[in-house]
């Protein structure tokens, strides 16, 4: 059996009318051969026999037990075939051969290239995610407190290295291009985290392991994040801070403390706005928020896994 050029992998949570779409993108607009592995996480069987009938192309990984984003690509990852793998989240689209042009840039980028991203842009075709800075401990904390907002564009001014490619010093796991050897050498996805930060923590462990990661500025995909929002916040952000906070901490207890202490008292003043917010309107968007803070700073001490943590409340 010949090698794809490509292995896509796409985790989705039982929603097709977020994967069909995405899926029929690829489909109308991808020249080089692939293989496309989905991930069915927690689906209802009915849907995911209709997925089948739909698509016969793809490959369905059937995942029934609670696993987090790394877990849940890991599944298909490890079963690629391809030279390259895309990750690619279900709620993207794309209109322009993206596959292709981010293949054809490794061609002219230095030889310790890990990864190629496209830019991202938002459903109203604004901009979304261009390129990422560093991401330090400190602009973690600052940004819990409303102090510190990543640039969306990390470009703009700046020398390209060729065409609109310019060097990006860590991804967004919405979509970006890698070359399998290296993803797999850097051992996958960190299953340490449940939701984020395994997207920084891929990223910079490859910058720090010698590769280099790159964006092109003039490859665009859709990404509908804003249109997807959960009713399983109260489980997912507790489960995000943790892993957040132990990503940052780098496994130093002390570090740990005190970003997590910055990190708690920011929780807490959120909580006390919901709180508000809730006493004033009883909406079940406001319910929803106090309870995710609740959760957030609930768990922020305890020794309870990212994993743990959402388990404790899915669900609930």
């Amino acid at each position: 059996m010949n090698r794809p050029d490509v292995s896509i992998v796409i985790v989705c949570m039982n929603r097709t009318d977020n994967l069909y779409p995405c899926l029929q993108s690829i489909r109308d607009h991808t020249g080089v051969s692939y293989e496309c592995l989905v991930v069915a996480y927690m689906f209802d069987p009915a849907a995911l026999a209709k997925a089948k009938e739909d698509f016969p192309w793809a490959e369905f990984i059937e995942s029934n037990e609670i696993r987090g984003f790394s877990e849940n690509n890991n599944l298909a990852l490890r079963r690629a075939r391809g030279r390259f793998c895309f990750v690619l989240n279900d709620d993207t689209e794309f209109s322009t051969p993206v596959i292709d042009s981010l293949m054809a840039d490794f061609e002219h980028l230095p030889k310790n290239t890990a990864i190629v991203s496209p830019k991202l842009v938002n459903a109203d075709g604004s901009l979304q995610l261009c390129g990422r800075p560093p991401y330090p401990a400190r602009n973690y904390l600052l940004q819990q407190w409303h102090r510190y907002s990543e640039p969306i564009d990390n470009v703009s001014g700046r020398q390209p290295e060729f065409g609109q490619v310019y060097r990006s010093w860590n991804i967004t796991g919405a979509c970006f291009l890698i070359r399998t050897e290296i993803f797999e050498q850097l051992g996958w996805f960190d299953e340490t985290y449940f939701f984020t930060p395994e997207d920084i923590a891929l990223g910079t462990l490859a910058v720090n392991s010698g590769y280099t990661l790159w964006v092109d500025a003039s490859v665009e995909v859709t990404h509908k994040w804003r249109t997807t929002a959960s009713r399983i916040a109260p489980a997912v952000r507790p489960a995000a801070v943790k892993g957040s906070l132990l990503f940052f901490s780098g496994g130093s207890r002390l570090r740990y403390f005190l970003l997590a202490t910055g990190v708690w008292f920011a929780e807490f003043s959120k909580r006390v706005k919901a709180r508000i917010r809730w006493q004033r309107s009883r909406t079940e968007e406001d319910r929803i928020k106090l309870q995710t803070f609740r959760n957030i700073t609930a768990n922020i001490f305890n020794r309870l896994t990212p994993k743990e943590i959402f388990k404790r409340y899915y669900n609930a």
